[in-house]
């Protein structure tokens, strides 16, 4: 695949309703956004306070209520372009305006919520093949919160408790959106403890980097390869390209995985890490350097 011109920023999201697929979270009654200093970075990827950004709220279950919010977020900050697309079957992502939107906008804004959602409703479809494209040979920007950010790649966590993430088959994964190959991407990853998680979905998949995103943090990611922390929180990576050991493949349902040989990192703000190389940076000077 050639090097994409766009960029992709993945963020751990907030509280939004409809992410959380384990029945005993209780989802707070209230909706949250991450810091103004992610949505500031995500404009100036763009053309700053004159970007044209599209929210696109397939994922949540309140999406009224989710896009207003957006719109009045980034009115804060300057951007009054805004739109919403509500997109909420399948037929809705072929409509001519829709995708006339989408050829005009400087980003787009994937919200929280369910990210089966957004693989169902937008594989195959025009709406994404555009998006795809234009990520691929323009300056567009493509930025997801919570269930908007693991749905970007092409091998997507859709469900897994925390508590029994370390037991086989509690970890469920399918296909994502493909903006980005051979990452998993977990949100919420601190507050709801979801190592383990991560840990077993890398272990099935060891050809993946795992990209964990805790809230108010994210991942500015740029020539599909070169990815920077930002935000206030942490950003874990896990690396299974050198594991030795593990039994996942041979063991039954329900048992406990063992792995040996997993190698995480910790970002934090300004730290960078490529993907390709599997190299973390402690900042930008340094990636120069080297």
């Amino acid at each position: 695949m050639s090097i994409p011109r766009g960029k992709l920023i993945s963020v751990g999201g907030s509280e939004d309703k409809g992410t959380e697929l384990d029945p005993k979270f209780v989802q707070k009654e209230q909706l949250n956004f991450f810091e103004f200093g992610i949505l500031k970075r995500i404009l100036s990827e763009m053309k700053g306070v004159d970007s044209k950004v599209e929210v696109i709220t397939t994922a949540s279950q309140i999406p009224e209520e989710v896009g207003e919010n957006y719109i009045k977020a980034f009115g804060k900050l300057g951007c009054l372009n805004v739109g919403v697309i509500h997109i909420k079957k399948r037929e809705d992502a072929q409509l001519p305006e829709y995708i006339e939107r989408i050829k005009k906008a400087d980003g787009v804004m994937f919200t929280g919520g369910n990210q089966m959602r957004l693989s169902m409703i937008f594989g195959g479809s025009d709406f994404l093949k555009i998006i795809i494209d234009r990520y691929q040979n323009e300056d567009f920007v493509i930025a997801g919160t919570s269930a908007g950010a693991m749905a970007m790649s092409n091998t997507m966590i859709y469900q897994g408790s925390s508590t029994g993430a370390l037991l086989k088959g509690e970890v469920k994964i399918t296909t994502g959106l493909a903006f980005i190959k051979d990452v998993i991407i977990d949100s919420h990853f601190v507050t709801r403890g979801r190592f383990g998680r991560l840990a077993q979905a890398v272990a099935g998949n060891p050809g993946c980097i795992g990209i964990g995103l805790g809230e108010d943090t994210g991942v500015l990611i740029k020539d599909g390869n070169k990815m920077e922390a930002i935000g206030s929180g942490l950003v874990l990576i896990f690396d299974g390209h050198n594991i030795r050991h593990c039994n996942i493949a041979d063991i039954e349902e329900g048992q406990p995985i063992s792995i040996e040989n997993l190698v995480v990192h910790v970002m934090a703000k300004g730290n960078f890490y490529y993907l390709n190389e599997r190299k973390f940076y402690t900042d930008a000077a340094e990636t120069v350097a080297t």
